[in-house]
């Protein structure tokens, strides 16, 4: 389990941090989901890339965010172990605009060769899912810690720095092989955030 980085010891972690607790459905889930019991959880992807892009515009911090991404790691694969924590997510995030998109990141190996033909590795942390993105710029996770306050309830994991999310540059993350998957998703973005730097994939051949 990573336990992230506080907020003041990773360069631009202030100037993250406000920006995304101005998106109020970011705040509700973190304050929420702090209350769970698990411990291995990230808020995480394009949730909070968004929010600082929306900032960036002058949009309001939640425009067209069409989900929140929850990754947690729990070590029982099982399926009925996973859908009763997304049951009680349902539950818990009812009442919000967008929906919660939470996974077991301990499953993804089980599923992801049979929908992308890829080995996944092998996953040890909630934050392994992160590692893999196909974006560095949204490689990023939040946390809130539950009976904290302050900059040290909160934890930011981030392994490729918040440099590049704060300057709106979207750069490809060749761990796995998915140009496409890359490609496509920094096309739809461009559309909304036309002023995003959408650096190429890397010619691997």
């Amino acid at each position: 389990m990573s336990s992230g980085c506080r907020v003041g010891d990773i360069a631009h972690g202030r100037a993250f941090l406000d920006a995304t607790l101005q998106n109020p459905v970011t705040c509700t889930i973190l304050d929420r989901f702090a209350q769970s019991g698990i411990e291995d959880w990230w808020l995480t992807a394009g949730c909070l890339a968004q929010t600082i892009w929306n900032m960036r515009a002058g949009r309001k911090p939640d425009a067209d965010i069409a989900d929140y991404d929850l990754f947690y790691f729990d070590p029982d694969t099982s399926w009925t172990a996973e859908d009763h924590v997304i049951g009680q997510g349902d539950e818990l995030f009812a009442d919000l605009p967008a929906p919660v998109e939470i996974r077991n990141q301990a499953r993804v190996p089980i599923w992801y060769l049979e929908k992308f033909g890829l080995d996944y590795g092998m996953v040890t942390a909630a934050s392994d899912g992160i590692d893999r993105f196909a974006y560095k710029t949204t490689a990023i996770g939040l946390r809130k810690k539950a009976g904290s306050k302050g900059d040290e309830a909160y934890r930011i994991y981030a392994p490729f720095g918040l440099g590049a999310v704060m300057a709106g540059r979207i750069i490809p993350n060749p761990v796995l092989p998915v140009r496409a998957v890359y490609e496509a998703k920094a096309a739809r973005w461009q559309k909304i955030w036309p002023d995003l730097d959408v650096r190429p994939w890397p010619d691997m051949d």
